[in-house]
């Protein structure tokens, strides 16, 4: 089935980097676009970042202003996200997502807390 584990979150300083991993199995991971959102405490899900197939189309929310950094490996099947500058209010649970046949699978989330 498809899994998706997201992993690399943590507590970092302001100003500081994280680098976010999705491993995903269950599916021909190269076929499809991949996104990353995120989850802040009583607010909505938003999205952060949307990588295409070939790793050519990628797309971020406005909030991220050139800090981070959306990308693939087909060969591991994972989704990467470098997030540089962290800020306080990127603090949130960190999602990755794929969309298949009209469904939308999840992972489980990892926390991202940026705090002095």
């Amino acid at each position: 089935q498809v899994q998706l584990v997201e992993s690399g979150g943590g507590l970092v300083q302001p100003g500081g980097s994280l680098r976010l991993s999705c491993a995903t199995s269950g599916f021909t991971f190269r076929q499809y676009p991949m996104m990353w959102f995120r989850q802040a405490p009583a607010k909505g899900r938003e999205l952060v970042a949307f990588i295409g197939i070939r790793d050519s189309g990628t797309y971020y929310g406005d909030f991220v202003k050139g800090r981070f950094v959306a990308s693939r490996d087909n060969d591991k099947n994972t989704a990467y996200l470098q997030m540089n500058s962290l800020r306080p209010n990127d603090t949130a649970v960190y999602y990755c997502k794929v969309p298949i046949s009209g469904y939308d699978y999840w992972g489980q989330g990892t926390q991202v807390t940026v705090s002095s």
